[in-house]
């Protein structure tokens, strides 16, 4: 007969989120070393390089911590197990979207192009690309970083834009997990809360499946 397992103290699933929490805000500080010809490609590489590991990492746990309680019943470790199920999804689709977006920055870059880009190469303090504006020394920057990664300035800007916009998108999405998880950790672990998960409406769930609720909701 299996001996029957004694859910886990509600501090232990706090610290569970809280680790979560730092291991996902720990992708946004991630360093990776870029080759002088692939420097457009600098804002994305670090979290790229640790989004994977950490999302994995977080799997592992996750599936310890389904194995140290099979069916969570308490409402604290359905709460827990709800938050962190909802932060590893988030996290994995964020990721797929960098991903997608690194792999388009790839294919432009690769791209044959012609010479062009008279506003880039004019001459005096500044020049305008659409929206930017580019002081002399920012001007020679971008030609030798385009010069580097064998594109046109025009091109370089083009790829640097998609590059940073892409670090902005899984920046975004990181610090709101982690947010959500610390939230959702301070209250699986105040004691002063002795009901957890009960209520019949949405404000019952946790922060991030709220979170995830309301986006399906603006998406229809």
């Amino acid at each position: 007969m299996t001996a029957e397992r004694t859910p886990l103290p509600r501090t232990e699933l706090a610290d569970l989120l809280t680790d979560a929490a730092q291991s996902v805000s720990e992708i946004l500080t991630a360093e990776y070393p870029t080759a002088a010809n692939r420097s457009y490609l600098h804002p994305v590489l670090g979290a790229l390089s640790a989004g994977p590991r950490v999302a994995c990492e977080l799997n592992d746990r996750l599936e310890a911590f389904v194995a140290d309680e099979p069916r969570p019943t308490t409402p604290a470790g359905l709460f827990t197990l709800a938050s962190y199920a909802a932060a590893l999804g988030w996290l994995a689709e964020s990721l797929a979207e960098l991903t997608t977006s690194i792999d388009q920055i790839c294919t432009r870059a690769g791209i044959p192009t012609q010479a062009q880009d008279p506003g880039l190469a004019a001459h005096g303090s500044a020049a305008r690309d659409g929206d930017f504006a580019f002081s002399t020394l920012e001007l020679v920057a971008i030609r030798t970083a385009a010069e580097a990664a064998g594109l046109t300035p025009g091109d370089y800007v083009e790829v640097l834009s998609e590059s940073l916009l892409a670090a902005s998108r899984i920046t975004d999405a990181c610090m709101e997990i982690s947010s959500g998880l610390l939230e959702d950790a301070a209250y699986v672990g105040d004691e002063a809360t002795d009901h957890i998960w009960l209520g019949d409406g949405p404000n019952g769930l946790p922060t991030l499946v709220r979170s995830l609720l309301a986006r399906m909701e603006a998406a229809e």
